[in-house]
């Protein structure tokens, strides 16, 4: 550890190697990146970003408890507690790699375009029936998500599931440097981030990425043997194959609303809308086998989940039955929930659908071909945001347009599919159904 003097003679700044900084992090094992959540026993990382600089409040961190602040600015204190780097971003990247390389457990990366938070959250249950397992907060999944969740795992950590997004070329492969998964899954590939990615070709080269990873490692892969894309991208690729067919296999049952799966003469009950989730239920079971969970407690788990956090949950009000699903949305996801959603026989059936974003160049295509979908199946739907309203003037521009309508209509015993991208917040129409 070296001593640097502030440029202008006040405070005193610590430069240090990661391994050093490492040690530092065992002591105090809390991450911290927003002043407003400290916690005991922390460091404070000064994180910048296009609307905020974590730099300005590395003194308020300080004051309220963390430990240590990392900076990458230098700031007008005297305090042997506030160590200056190059880059606050970078050194919290380093140090999570740095830290997975000391921890002697399998990391399971998944990524995809649609289905990974589901499908981490179903792993995670699974698994936890026998290890003490971690996962990924909510959706902590991109360049700074990823090295907060590595430097959750502790020494008593068995195994750890790691969710990693992407929107652009690249990403993924920096986020599998970092985590060094033993294990990778890629739930699919769709129609997901194109104005990022430029082209469904775009989203394969980057989800494809953490293929590439695992191949050099010499690690395997758990691959949906039902997708054609996967298994194109994936060869020469140590492989755990599930789905229709393969090493864990199963059959959809038919059901009124919730997916069901037939497995090892095992009949598992998901709380799982959608017969695409097939292929998530699947994968819970195939890493659940792999690991050496039971069936009976592969069972038990898939069972107990119900998802939350407007990820197709169902809520009953008093006048209709809700399938919300507004937790994000794209041109794949869209289309498969609303195929499932028609060929479910279900009272009164409609759809409340919002606009799908980062589409870029595509959006108005894609926004025209689900209304081309809805219009074959016949379902009554309401089409909300503007990229709608460019495809169909009969639709409303925007949410709050839409509260007027039903503030003056009441719609009563509807089973009512709402989905659409997080952005508009389809979930603030519940209290009017």
């Amino acid at each position: 550890i070296k001593k640097i003097p502030h440029k202008k003679s006040y405070g005193v700044f610590f430069k240090m190697n990661i391994n050093n900084l490492h040690k530092i992090y065992l002591k105090h094992p809390n991450i911290c990146t927003d002043s407003r959540k400290v916690k005991s026993n922390s460091i404070f990382f000064a994180i910048k970003g296009e609307k905020f600089n974590g730099n300005k409040f590395a003194k308020e961190a300080l004051k309220k408890g963390c430990e240590y602040a990392i900076v990458d600015e230098e700031i007008d204190d005297r305090n042997e507690r506030v160590i200056l780097v190059e880059d606050c971003l970078q050194t919290l990247q380093n140090l999570a790699s740095f830290h997975r390389e000391k921890l002697n457990i399998p990391i399971i990366g998944i990524t995809g375009s649609n289905g990974k938070t589901t499908s981490k959250e179903l792993i995670y249950s699974v698994l936890s029936t026998k290890y003490n397992t971690h996962a990924t907060r909510g959706n902590l999944n991109n360049h700074i998500g990823v090295p907060l969740s590595i430097l959750e795992i502790c020494e008593k950590t068995e195994i750890s599931i790691i969710e990693m997004g992407a929107n652009h070329i690249k990403e993924i492969s920096l986020l599998s440097n970092i985590a060094k998964p033993n294990y990778g899954i890629i739930t699919n590939i769709g129609k997901a981030h194109l104005k990022g990615f430029g082209s469904l070709d775009g989203v394969i080269r980057a989800k494809g990425e953490l293929y590439e990873n695992i191949k050099l490692n010499n690690h395997q892969i758990f691959l949906s043997n039902d997708d054609n894309i996967l298994k194109k991208i994936s060869q020469n690729i140590n492989k755990i194959t599930y789905g229709s067919y393969g090493d864990i296999s199963g059959t959809l049952l038919d059901s009124n609303l919730y997916a069901k799966v037939l497995y090892d003469k095992t009949e598992i009950n998901s709380k799982l809308i959608g017969d695409y989730q097939f292929h998530n239920i699947m994968l819970a079971i195939s890493v659940g086998k792999h690991f050496n969970v039971t069936t009976n407690n592969i069972k038990k788990a898939i069972e107990s989940y119900i998802p939350t956090n407007n990820r197709s949950e169902i809520i009953k009000t008093s006048n209709n039955t809700i399938i919300l699903d507004a937790y994000n949305a794209n041109p794949t996801s869209m289309k498969e929930m609303i195929i499932s959603f028609s060929r479910k026989k279900l009272k009164n059936k409609m759809c409340i659908l919002g606009d799908m974003f980062e589409l870029g160049d595509y959006s108005y295509t894609s926004h025209e071909e689900i209304i081309k979908l809805v219009n074959e199946l016949k379902i009554k739907t309401y089409y909300i945001g503007e990229e709608f309203k460019k495809v169909l003037n009969d639709s409303f521009s925007s949410r709050k347009d839409f509260e007027v309508v039903l503030s003056t209509k009441k719609l009563c015993d509807k089973t009512i599919l709402i989905k659409g991208s997080r952005g508009v917040e389809l979930e603030k129409l519940v209290k009017y159904l």
